[in-house]
């Protein structure tokens, strides 16, 4: 073939259907590349990618090339590719290689109007979370001053654009930055560390990420990455930068990184992940994947800041109460007015006394709890307590089941004597509130399975012998309720 020839396969093809060329005449059975319009006798060998789509080599090179560098413009990369007339509209099946839609729409921005002080956010959290009055004032407080720390960072943002209305500082307060409040709630499990955590975000709707501090490793080892933390947040603000540089994070089972005692090897999901989280809780530019958990050349990548960020801890710090207990002790251990050796065994706020230094004796470094100033616990369930949580908030345990036997048309009651009863169960079990559903779901096993049996049933009453076994409840018919 001469050049003359060759230069006429290079040629894009005229849209006009009837034109028939000599070229391609000569060409019928000969394999065109779709992109480069080359037969297989100038380009090499040609791959039939699906039937009317044929494409050789140096072009598949050239996609590769452009996928990799911008993976999600395909416009770009039909652009980028000389010659290229292919037809995109009938092929069926092509795909994005990840789906990751982005929230365009502009943030809600922030005015202390629309942000409720702490004694109205306590309200909120009442409704739905039982006891822990210390520790929802504390969270309201931060909260509430967190918020306050964002309005300001903005107005100085936006300091000289208003001539009308120009934000001028006190010049005492000028140059002043307030710090962030990042929170480290302690209790023991089932006290309602991650359902208070949960009902706050839903209250102030603002994006909330929640992740366990167990997966997490030092970068380059198995494991998610310390940044995955953001990466969901960033999800959770559907990929808009603006809306998750204001969120909340809540890092779960953050006694679990603690230092490792009496170990020779790297401690890579330990001290190594405190280490790394040092940057996230002051406030950083943290380069975060998008739509994944790991960063890798065919993911996304953006830019997002911590600085405005508000990270919530928690963790139930098994056997903190003994290094606790020890330190009090030891503070008074000899003569007449020393402490007894059993005086706190059977405390049970002693979680309440705890020091940073308990904090450091467990296994935290001193530069991680520097940068969580606010430290508040929870206490332990009492039986009345618990007897609340059965019925008191608003999405209750045994509002569920009554609306479960409503939609059979049975009322549902408990004594209470029963509701004690449960309470009891429960505080043996030693679980917090996650004891009660699994107490509910044992004896409710019967009555929820014979119910739809008879259309007579109108009323069930749960009694106090039925949850402790010598019993059964009492049956209402229709008629007679």
């Amino acid at each position: 073939m001469n050049d003359d020839q060759t230069k006429d396969y290079l040629e894009v093809v005229p849209e006009d259907d009837n034109n028939d060329t000599t070229d391609e005449k000569k060409n019928t059975e000969e394999k065109i590349c779709s992109m480069c319009r080359r037969p297989e006798s100038v380009a090499g060998k040609i791959i039939e990618m699906m039937p009317g789509m044929c494409i050789c080599q140096d072009c598949m090179q050239k996609s590769m090339n452009e996928v990799k560098n911008n993976p999600f413009d395909l416009g770009s990369l039909l652009q980028n590719i000389p010659h290229m007339t292919l037809d995109l509209s009938n092929l069926g099946g092509f795909m994005p290689m990840t789906d990751v839609q982005e929230d365009t729409e502009e943030p809600v921005k922030f005015e202390l109007k629309n942000v409720p002080p702490p004694h109205k956010i306590k309200e909120k959290l009442d409704r739905y979370v039982v006891g822990q009055e210390r520790a929802k004032k504390v969270v309201s407080v931060a909260v509430y001053n967190h918020y306050k720390r964002i309005i300001e960072s903005e107005k100085e943002k936006e300091e000289g654009i208003d001539l009308e209305h120009p934000h001028i500082p006190d010049p005492e307060m000028e140059g002043v930055e307030i710090e962030k409040s990042n929170i480290l709630l302690i209790g023991p499990t089932g006290s309602g560390k991650t359902y208070l955590v949960k009902t706050l975000a839903r209250l102030l709707d603002v994006p909330l990420a929640m992740t366990d501090a167990t997966s997490l490793t030092e970068a380059g080892y198995i494991g998610d990455d310390i940044e995955s933390v953001i990466s969901k947040l960033l999800a959770a603000a559907g990929n808009n930068v603006a809306k998750a540089e204001h969120g909340i994070v809540f890092i779960d089972e953050i006694d679990k990184i603690a230092k490792k005692k009496n170990t020779n090897q790297r401690d890579v999901s330990g001290e190594a992940v405190q280490q790394g989280m040092l940057k996230l809780l002051e406030g950083a530019e943290i380069e975060v994947p998008v739509g994944a958990s790991s960063k890798n050349a065919m993911v996304p990548m953006k830019m997002v800041n911590t600085r405005n960020i508000l990270f919530i801890c928690g963790g139930a710090f098994p056997a903190l109460e003994d290094i606790i207990k020890e330190r009090l002790t030891k503070e008074s251990s000899i003569g007449f007015h020393a402490d007894l050796k059993d005086k706190y065994d059977d405390d049970p706020n002693l979680l309440m006394k705890v020091t940073s230094e308990d904090l450091r004796q467990f296994g935290m470094i001193p530069e991680f709890l520097g940068r969580l100033p606010v430290i508040t616990t929870l206490e332990d369930l009492t039986e009345e307590m618990l007897v609340r949580v059965l019925a008191e908030p608003r999405n209750a345990i045994l509002k569920q089941y009554k609306q479960l036997l409503a939609m059979d048309e049975v009322k549902l009651d408990f004594e209470e004597g029963a509701l004690r009863a449960i309470a009891r169960k429960a505080k043996e079990k030693k679980t917090g509130a996650r004891a009660l559903r699994a107490i509910i779901e044992e004896f409710m096993l019967d009555i929820m399975y014979e119910i739809p049996k008879d259309d007579n049933i109108g009323q069930v009453i749960i009694t106090e012998a039925y949850v402790n076994g010598t019993g059964g409840p009492r049956i209402i018919l229709r008629g007679q309720c």
